[in-house]
């Protein structure tokens, strides 16, 4: 496929983060080898769909990276009929997806996944890594974002920092208040030994900044050994990731500030749907049990004063 190559060269690419473009190049590369000799023009042919489909089925024992390979290969044929190439429709869009966990809005870390995961850290000797869970359970920054903040992006009213992710092709101001909790939490952080000059809020065992893939595999290491799952309606159990906390900070926003969805959707740069469906599930939920107990609490306790 022939548009593989300029299209490393293209304004499109370089917006891309770095972590991206890692993971892209690869997808890139065996699309290459798939189909570099194919003629552009043959893109126009509707059979093609159902090559790209069996492209996607012989990689079924890995879901995600066959999903990414589609979305790559969509991508570059759009880029192509935006450059002028031959191109009138776009086979590789509007495939469903294999990996069943792509959709994970509604999975978040509960306080005692955070307590088991911080317990598991400590008995490990790398209360560190602890570090950058807390960090972002009360900031709901991306891992990208998280091994980056400094010092320099905190006031005392806020933590201040344009994401390294765009969305939406824009890069966001992630603006995220002061709560008392996470200026109690900047300021133990402050204290964590680093090497001189180094600002970064989150440091590694050597007091270095972390990489993303170093904090990464190190934060997937804790989990697995701590076990936290998420165990969906069908009984299967999955990992919880390192982005799911972003749920948690979300509950935090419209629990302990009290947030409106809209408001709340604002500083986590989501939709007010997916916002509703977390307040829904982890908030309005958890409210009416609570006072469901308390009703039953009542009514026993009623029913022995009257004995």
């Amino acid at each position: 496929m022939s548009v593989t190559r300029p299209w490393l060269k293209s304004p499109e690419w370089e917006r891309l983060a770095d972590n991206t473009k890692k993971t892209w190049r690869t997808h890139v590369d065996r699309i290459e080898e798939k189909w570099g000799n194919v003629p552009v023009g043959v893109w126009n042919d509707p059979r093609m769909k159902a090559k790209v489909i069996q492209w996607r089925n012989a990689r079924k024992d890995m879901p995600r990276t066959a999903d990414i390979g589609v979305r790559v290969l969509a991508t570059l044929l759009r880029w192509a009929n935006l450059c002028g190439h031959d191109i009138a429709i776009n086979v590789a869009a509007d495939i469903p997806q294999l990996y069943r966990g792509g959709n994970r809005q509604e999975i978040i870390w509960l306080p005692e996944d955070i307590d088991r995961f911080l317990v598991t850290a400590s008995v490990e000797g790398k209360p560190w890594i602890g570090d950058g869970l807390r960090l972002a359970s009360m900031t709901g920054l991306r891992l990208a974002d998280l091994v980056t903040l400094t010092f320099d992006h905190v006031s005392a009213d806020a933590i201040n920092k344009v994401a390294l992710k765009a969305s939406r092709g824009k890069r966001r101001r992630a603006i995220i208040p002061m709560t008392s909790q996470l200026a109690a939490l900047l300021e133990e952080l402050r204290g964590r030994h680093r090497v001189e000059g180094v600002n970064t809020v989150l440091v590694n065992s050597y007091g270095r900044p972390w990489t993303e893939s170093g904090f990464g595999g190190s934060f997937n290491g804790i989990r697995d050994l701590a076990g936290i799952v998420h165990v969906d309606e069908d009984g299967v159990a999955k990992s919880k990731h390192l982005h799911d906390v972003r749920g948690t900070f979300c509950t935090m926003l419209l629990i302990e500030c009290e947030l409106t969805d809209e408001e709340a959707a604002d500083i986590m740069a989501w939709s007010r749907d997916r916002v509703r469906g977390i307040r829904k599930v982890y908030v309005d939920e958890s409210r009416s049990l609570m006072a469901l107990a308390a009703r039953v609490g009542a009514k026993q306790k009623a029913k022995q004063d009257a004995q």
